[in-house]
């Protein structure tokens, strides 16, 4: 079965979703140690989070690039990532969600942007069907911090050693964690602009 254009895939629980974030050893070697972000953490600026764990090793190049040396999977509440998308606005106008761009231009407000990007292979190439990245900003970032963020793991040593296997040859596919559809209530899913059949392309 072909997967949708849009949908939102995760590692979940019945009460939690991992996100992934790569930082630098300033902030992800603390957070990973203590569970906590650090003071270093720009609480001002906009984060962004993303449930897909091979569209992380994309962004990061397999916790190789200057500032992404670390990467986290951190467990927030599933009722915290409803809220998100329930305060969200597209990064870019679409016509299938808003009739208008005026429209679209009033949600801009919200403290969350949605940004649909191409997913990756385990090899990161493009695949025909979109992941979710999901910017977080004032009050958005503020229930991040103190709300909805159960736990923080590094899970470096398991990104390299998934890099490692694959320069091998070997098969690291057993290590990836399993992503599965998230059940979205139906007025969000179309708010986000989730397809609901398969992308002919």
């Amino acid at each position: 079965m072909n997967t949708p254009y849009r949908q939102i895939r995760a590692r979940q629980t019945a009460e939690t979703i991992t996100v992934y974030q790569a930082y630098g050893p300033a902030i992800g070697g603390p957070a990973g140690a203590t569970g906590r972000f650090p003071a270093a953490f720009k609480r001002d600026r906009m984060t962004w989070i993303k449930p897909s764990f091979i569209w992380m090793m994309y962004r990061c190049g397999w916790a190789t690039k200057p500032g992404q040396e670390h990467v986290l999977a951190i467990e927030i509440r599933r009722s915290g990532f409803l809220w998100a998308l329930r305060h969200s606005a597209l990064s870019h106008f679409d016509s299938s969600v808003h009739a208008t761009r005026e429209s679209w231009e009033r949600t801009r407000h919200q403290p969350v942007r949605l940004q649909w990007d191409p997913e990756r292979d385990l090899h990161l190439n493009r695949l025909p069907h979109r992941s979710l990245q999901i910017g977080l900003s004032a009050e958005a970032v503020h229930l991040y911090l103190t709300t909805w963020i159960t736990q923080i793991t590094d899970i470096t040593p398991q990104v390299h050693k998934i890099r490692d296997l694959m320069a091998s040859g070997q098969d690291s596919r057993s290590l990836l964690p399993r992503e599965t559809p998230l059940e979205l209530p139906e007025d969000v899913a179309l708010s986000i602009g989730c397809a609901t059949r398969p992308h002919a392309g």
